[in-house]
């Protein structure tokens, strides 16, 4: 299983995943760059994902949705702030209602993904950055961190094919 850690930082408002892949860094790279791909690991196995647009450039866009296993339907959107194929991107995650305009309730979470070489293998860095410590704790009691780490977890079956 590729995940490794993950670590929350109270003080720095963060919270950091590593995982390692046996893998080049840059066919890890294309597991953000390919949609399809996203799709079948970025939501946990029983919140699969959809990508229904996915502008992956600074400055793009990408709108998504989960469908949890009642059928519920959740909406967020990327901003991506920064793009640099392939070591690293940023982007703005938040929660959306279906037309795609940001949800005024929900925190954004500022994300940063480095992939890089360690030893035989690409390490994986998602850190996560919040603007309170309130939004940190509400979304880890949403599930947040147990749900990357599951994601991460189907990340294997998709490098090999």
């Amino acid at each position: 299983m590729p995940y490794i850690s993950s670590h929350r930082d109270a003080k720095n408002l963060t919270m950091v995943v590593l995982a390692e892949f046996d893998a080049t860094v840059e066919r890890v790279w294309q597991i953000w760059e390919d949609p399809r791909q996203l799709e079948k690991w970025w939501g946990p196995p029983n919140w699969p994902v959809t990508f229904e647009t996915h502008d992956f450039r600074t400055g793009g866009r990408a709108a998504y949705y989960m469908t949890g296993p009642d059928g519920e339907k959740i909406c967020y959107c990327w901003v991506f702030t920064e793009i640099t194929a392939p070591s690293s991107l940023s982007f703005d995650d938040r929660f959306t209602d279906e037309g795609g305009d940001p949800s005024s309730e929900m925190p954004t979470i500022h994300t940063a993904v480095t992939i890089d070489r360690a030893d035989a293998m690409s390490r994986m860095t998602i850190r996560s950055r919040f603007d309170s410590l309130e939004q940190l704790e509400e979304l880890v009691a949403m599930g947040m961190e147990e749900g990357t780490r599951l994601a991460i977890g189907q990340i294997d079956t998709i490098l090999a094919d």
